[in-house]
Order: C-alpha cells, then sequence, then structure tokens
C-alpha cells in the first residue's frame, strides 16, 4: 500500500497552525466554567420622614428597610438631578439640600445656605432651579451649572407657597398658595410674577396636561381637583373634578393618558383621564395617602401613607394593597430610580 508523501513547506505549516488551535479550544472548553453575569443591584426606594429628619431606604426585593440616613430638618420632597446622578432631599427647617446616589444611597453632599426649601422642581431645559419657601412666603429661582446652585432672584409671594409645577418649555413656574388660596405664574426669563388667580381651598400640588395648556390643582382643603386653562395671557378657572376629600398630590401612571391624584383625607387615589378631565377609578389607601411614585414597569405604586408611619405598596392591576413596611414619621416624598418617567 502506498502512502501519501509527507506535506511539506508553508500550507503544512498551516495545517499544523489550525489543529493545534482547535485542539487548545476543545480542551479550554471541556474544562472551564462560564461565570454567570452578576444581576444589577436593586435601586432602592427612598421615603421622606418630614417629622424624624431622615431618610428611610428601603430594598424594593427584600421590602425591608436597610438603612435610614440623617437629613436636616423636615425633609418634605425629592428631585433628580438633570445628569441623574444625585438625587436631591430639601431639607425645609433646616435651610439645606442633602444630595444622595440614587444607586447605592450614599451621601455625596450637603448644600446649606437654601432657605426654607419646601418644594424644589429643576426645568426641563436643565437651567433653572425653583423652590418654594413655605414657612417664609417667597419662591426662590437660582441657575444651575449642572453641579452647583446660584440664586438668581427671590420673590415674595402669597402665603404659605406649596408645590411648583414648570411647563415643558421653561419659560413659566406655576406655584401654588396654600394659605392664601391662589395660584401664581412666575416668568422664569425675568424672575417676576406673570399673574395670579384665586383657587379653592388649601392648593397644593399642580399637573400639566393638553400640551401646558391645562393645570390640574390639588385642593387639600376641598374635595376635588381644580381645572385651569392657561393657554392664554390670562388663566382662567373652567370647573372642578370631584375626586375626594383632601386631593393632594399628583403622580403620572407613565402611560400618556391618565394621572393619579391622592385623596389625603379620603384615604383613597383616584385616576384622572387626560381626554375627558373625569375620573375613571378610585381605590382604597389607608393611613392618609399622600406622595407617590410609580415602578418602571408600570404595575407597581408606591404610597406614603402619612399618619400610619408606613410606605404603603399597592398593585395597580388589582388595585389592592399588597404591603407596608414601617418607616419614619409623617412620611411624606417617596421616589426611586427605577420609574416611569413624566
Amino acid at each position: 500500500m502506498r502512502f501519501p508523501a509527507p506535506l511539506k513547506g508553508r500550507f503544512a505549516a498551516f495545517l499544523m497552525s489550525v489543529a493545534s488551535v482547535a485542539i487548545a479550544a476543545a480542551a479550554t472548553g471541556a474544562s472551564a466554567t462560564v461565570a454567570p453575569t452578576p444581576s444589577p443591584a436593586p435601586t432602592p426606594i427612598f421615603v421622606l420622614n418630614s417629622l424624624d429628619a431622615s431618610v428611610s431606604v428601603i430594598d424594593p426585593f427584600s421590602w425591608r428597610e436597610t438603612q435610614r440616613i440623617p437629613t436636616g430638618k423636615e425633609p418634605h420632597h425629592i428631585y433628580l438631578t438633570p445628569d441623574e446622578r444625585s438625587v436631591i432631599v430639601a431639607n425645609s427647617a433646616s435651610d439645606s439640600l442633602t444630595f444622595l446616589d440614587p444607586r447605592t444611597a450614599e451621601v455625596q453632599r450637603v448644600v446649606t445656605g437654601i432657605i426654607d426649601p419646601y418644594h424644589l422642581r429643576f426645568s426641563p431645559d436643565m437651567k433653572w432651579f425653583v423652590t418654594a419657601g413655605n414657612r417664609l412666603n417667597h419662591v426662590d429661582v437660582y441657575g444651575w451649572d449642572g453641579k452647583d446652585v446660584k440664586l438668581v432672584k427671590r420673590i415674595a409671594t402669597g402665603k404659605t407657597p406649596s408645590h411648583i409645577w414648570i411647563d415643558s418649555k421653561s419659560t413659566v413656574a406655576y406655584v401654588t398658595m396654600q394659605d392664601s388660596d391662589e395660584l401664581i405664574a412666575v416668568d422664569l426669563a425675568t424672575q417676576s410674577i406673570r399673574w395670579r388667580v384665586p383657587t379653592g381651598p388649601m392648593p397644593a400640588d399642580i399637573f400639566g396636561v393638553h400640551q401646558d395648556k391645562t393645570l390640574l390643582v390639588g385642593l387639600t382643603g376641598g374635595e376635588g381637583v381644580q381645572v385651569f386653562d392657561v393657554a392664554g395671557p390670562a388663566p382662567r378657572a373652567v370647573g372642578i373634578i370631584p375626586t375626594g376629600k383632601g386631593a393632594h398630590a399628583f403622580r403620572s401612571t407613565g402611560d400618556g393618558k391618565t394621572v393619579l391624584v391622592s385623596n389625603r383625607v379620603a384615604n383613597t387615589i383616584s385616576r384622572i383621564d387626560f381626554a375627558s378631565l373625569k375620573v375613571t377609578d378610585t381605590f382604597a389607601v389607608p393611613g392618609g395617602p399622600d406622595c407617590m411614585d410609580v415602578s418602571a414597569d408600570g404595575k407597581t405604586l408606591y404610597v406614603t401613607s402619612r399618619w400610619a408611619r408606613k410606605l404603603s405598596v399597592i398593585d395597580l392591576s388589582s388595585r389592592q394593597l399588597v404591603r407596608q413596611i414601617n418607616v419614619g414619621r409623617s412620611p411624606h416624598g417617596v421616589w426611586t430610580l427605577d420609574h416611569v418617567r413624566y
């Protein structure tokens, strides 16, 4: 029997190199184990304990409070910075802002000299930072350079400025006056009041719909949401949507069609349809429901039960309370990075 002649030259060397690589790959595959990709850590839920000067950090997997962060006195509201690297807790009675890492809950820094920051909001163009001075009856307009705030102007207002809404064009900040029953419009470019209009009793949170042409105002001293047409040069009150006693805070559901309002005295939450401006659903939440946030998948609602010292968790499909987590006294603001966008 004839055997083929042995291969020589460059072709033989090529075949030998290919064989060596194949053998090495087979050996590696047989012995190596691919390490599993670690799951990302869940982003915490932050609850502001307004009478305890602290923030409760809640793990959304175990549903336990994992830590309690000291803040300044009376932390009421919380807002994300435009770069999403920090979330700001406004400490109204300590004249300070506490910056937290929204992913790890680490305290990044504390900014002092911010006078009476009860409510806070950034303009959509990231140019302005606005606070409502609830105790001292003023609205402060700050410039924002991406890292720090600088006071541009302090504006005297009516009694007890409460909540702020800024239009999508970053031109107007609307602010409710809780104890003088007013709504004012602040021109951000000139830092001056454009107009003021009477409201129902104890106006609180504000929510804009219909491409900034309509404002919804929660009447904490009433039984519903007041509607204002602000499309023209002068505002016009057009009616009240009955929701329940103590209508207070709003939270978009993320579907672009509806918004939730908490009725703090009635112990309910109502869903309002943008198109009809009517209530399409109402469900019970115990303990004085106040501020809210909605999980990124739109399935779960987080609500501070103000009088019960708890965070209430609601399944939005069944509209049922599924659990409550103990937190500090008078829990007010609630927020998580893993939420639906407005």
